[in-house]
């Protein structure tokens, strides 16, 4: 798929979101948001050919394809709502989230077709990712791991024992996304726990480490990835700069719109500006 065509992919994403989301007058908004086109890439993108990370609806479960693992669970009404538009699960699923007796619970588990873990807790989720990476390097097969993490988790000590043991175990195909947004839901994340120089950190602790200074730009995204393919001996982290609320102007930068759904006002604002954006790319 091309730059416009994930463009107009995203546009389809935030609608389906947003509108599962004030559906089910539950959820985290802002932050799912954020997130959209870092994930849009790995699930649509491609490169030299081939797709970004290799899945398969018919095939949901198989462990020769690669995994993709979202680690902030409260943005999983954009996973869901891609797993439902490449078939994994039927759409009308997206109309009962977060409801008694859905398929779609309010955080990531393994019940749902696409989704390899449950990861509600904030922090451990990388830890399941690299045990993950480790197990395919020890079977020598030649899938990739994907994990996207946001800024606000890497507050947790485990997942620096995670980010150490991936180092330590020189974990190649393991690519790690961090949505950096740099808003959390008591307030800015420098105030709350300043994360200081993450490609530092992350070098530190044996990483490669790549920055997009823009993580809703498509070609920045693909190119980094691009590069970590060919890391070799170490596990590479790309660091993207995102706008929590992305897509929504009212909400974007804005703490209070993170963990909310949208008014019927504010929907009614949002939804026809995406719808456009969607329709121009047509």
């Amino acid at each position: 798929m091309d730059t416009k065509g994930l463009e107009k992919k995203a546009a389809q994403i935030r609608v389906d979101v947003l509108t599962a989301i004030h559906k089910a007058q539950s959820g985290y908004s802002g932050s799912s948001m954020s997130v959209v086109e870092l994930m849009v890439a790995l699930y649509y993108g491609d490169l030299s050919g081939r797709p970004v990370a290799s899945v398969d609806c018919v095939r949901a479960g198989s462990a020769d394809q690669d995994y993709v693992f979202l680690l902030k669970g409260h943005a999983a009404p954009t996973q869901y709502a891609i797993l439902a538009d490449l078939g994994f699960f039927s759409k009308s699923e997206l109309d009962y989230y977060r409801q008694l007796n859905s398929m779609l619970s309010a955080r990531p588990n393994p019940k749902i077709p696409g989704v390899w873990a449950s990861l509600g807790g904030h922090g451990y989720g990388l830890s399941v990712a690299v045990g993950t990476a480790i197990a395919i390097k020890a079977e020598r097969k030649p899938n990739r791991v994907f994990a996207v993490i946001g800024d606000a988790e890497l507050q947790e000590g485990q997942a620096w024992e995670a980010i150490m043991s991936a180092a330590h175990y020189n974990l190649d195909n393991l690519i790690l996304f961090v949505d950096k947004n740099d808003l959390q839901s008591d307030g800015p994340t420098k105030a709350v726990m300043d994360l200081g120089n993450l490609q530092d950190k992350f070098e530190a602790f044996g990483w490669k480490v790549l920055k997009v200074t823009n993580g809703h730009d498509f070609d920045q995204i693909l190119e980094a990835t691009y590069k970590a393919f060919s890391v070799t001996r170490h596990p590479c982290c790309i660091v993207c700069s995102t706008v929590k609320g992305k897509g929504i102007p009212f909400a974007e930068g804005k703490v209070g719109y993170g963990a909310v759904p949208l008014s019927d006002a504010e929907m009614d604002e949002a939804i026809p500006k995406l719808k456009k954006i969607y329709d121009t790319h047509e």
